[in-house]
């Protein structure tokens, strides 16, 4: 894993959080767009080289929604970059972590994406992303 690639934050709406983290950032999102396989809305910060993507569920069954009516609002992922997914994929899967998705999907940012399980992270929600060349 090369670096923290960003971390997600669920929020109840999209619009309203953006206006925070603009006026927090100083800068408005580079990167807004709905990803309709994980029924999220997303929008990407910069701050330096790190990044920051809200989430807003676009439908009430998706992953954000289950978690906003579970937790609340807050840090949902950390997402790290990888070289390979594939590779990791394997090695994680060695290690005896657990992959929600074992075939990579479209994520947002241009990249692809899986999750490792909460309950073998100590109840973080890891997302592998690899930049789609």
């Amino acid at each position: 894993m090369k670096k923290i690639e960003h971390i997600g934050i669920a929020v109840s709406n999209l619009e309203n959080a953006s206006i925070i983290y603009e006026k927090l950032f100083g800068a408005s999102a580079y990167k807004e767009e709905e990803v309709e396989s994980e029924g999220v809305k997303t929008a990407f910060f910069r701050s330096g080289p790190n990044k920051i993507e809200l989430l807003e569920a676009s439908n009430p069954e998706s992953p954000i929604a289950k978690f906003i009516a579970k937790k609340g609002e807050g840090i949902h992922h950390i997402a790290f970059e990888v070289d390979d997914i594939v590779t990791e994929i394997a090695r994680l899967k060695k290690e005896g972590f657990v992959i929600l998705n074992e075939i990579p999907k479209k994520g947002a940012d241009n990249k692809l994406v899986v999750f490792l399980h909460p309950k073998c992270t100590n109840g973080v929600l890891i997302e592998l992303c690899q930049e789609i060349r």
